[in-house]
């Protein structure tokens, strides 16, 4: 998948990769501020542009192509408030309906099924969706969990890689920090969008280091805060007098969110052999 970068009141679009995309002119998904809207998305396998006969497989072909869809543009099945099911044949929606059940049922988006012919004779069903890139938080749709196992580890290192990309870890070294530190991994839904690190009180002033990163397309949905609140806590129960954080200096949303939560810069530097600019802020006041 690929996409154009942009704020969230900006309007940008989702591509899939799919040759009817460029053929037709049009984008897999659109992002306009706060709402997503996925295109009529069939059940090919985008990748190999094949199409399975049976109508259940295409339906779940289809699912994961509009779960990329809002997974690229910050979304993700829980934020889906509008779906729309297309076939040619009526009785091939009942199939469906376990399947569809096991992704929906317990977000109830306002549904609309229509009997009408598709593109090519092929496809047996079609899925258009609107969603909401709305704030969450723990508890709605956000869960935060304590890395544990390789697997995590992975995840953990993933988004630190895609967030802070001058100071990408190999595995072995993101699996150093996981014996060291309390890392965190957030998911909406099954879907990880953010990680976080907190490295434990030291020094007489008992310091200790809170940073939260989210991926790019999931941030201004409150994740970095949810994550920030959970990390300080852990600092807190550990004891910790004082807080710190690092935020590569070329993150200007990263420094506006350590800003906007009370912490003051303290110092900038570029470590040996790098050419990358890194600011040091501390929390002013006790952490709370």
């Amino acid at each position: 998948m690929t996409k154009r970068q942009g704020a969230p009141s900006v309007r940008w679009a989702v591509g899939s990769g799919s040759v009817f995309e460029e053929r037709i002119g049009y984008a897999r998904a659109v992002v306009d501020g706060d709402r997503v809207h996925v295109s009529g998305t069939t059940g090919f396998d985008y990748e190999a542009m094949t199409i399975s006969e049976d109508v259940v497989e295409q339906a779940a072909q289809c699912l994961r192509n509009v779960g990329a869809a809002l997974a690229e543009a910050g979304c993700t099945f829980a934020d889906v408030v509008r779906v729309r099911y297309l076939l040619p044949a009526r009785e091939d929606f009942e199939p469906c309906w376990p399947l569809l059940r096991e992704v929906f049922g317990e977000v109830r988006p306002a549904a609309t099924m229509m009997v009408c012919g598709l593109a090519d004779e092929r496809m047996r069903i079609e899925i258009e969706a609107d969603a909401r890139r709305g704030p969450v938080a723990p508890g709605a749709g956000l869960r935060i969990a304590a890395v544990e196992g390789g697997a995590m580890v992975e995840q953990w290192r993933h988004v630190h890689n895609e967030t802070v990309p001058p100071a990408a870890m190999t595995p072995d070294e993101a699996a150093e920090r996981a014996g060291r530190y309390r890392l965190e991994n957030a998911y909406l839904g099954d879907t990880l969008v953010g990680c976080s690190t907190v490295r434990p009180p030291a020094g007489e002033e008992r310091t200790a280091t809170v940073i939260a990163r989210v991926l790019p397309a999931f941030r201004g949905r409150g994740i970095g805060s949810a994550l920030y609140a959970a990390g300080l806590a852990h600092a807190r129960g550990l004891g910790a007098r004082s807080v710190e954080t690092v935020v590569l200096a070329a993150n200007a949303d990263g420094l506006r969110f350590a800003e906007g939560r009370g912490f003051v810069e303290r110092e900038r530097y570029v470590l040996d052999g790098e050419r990358d600019e890194w600011v040091d802020l501390r929390l002013a006041g006790h952490p709370s």
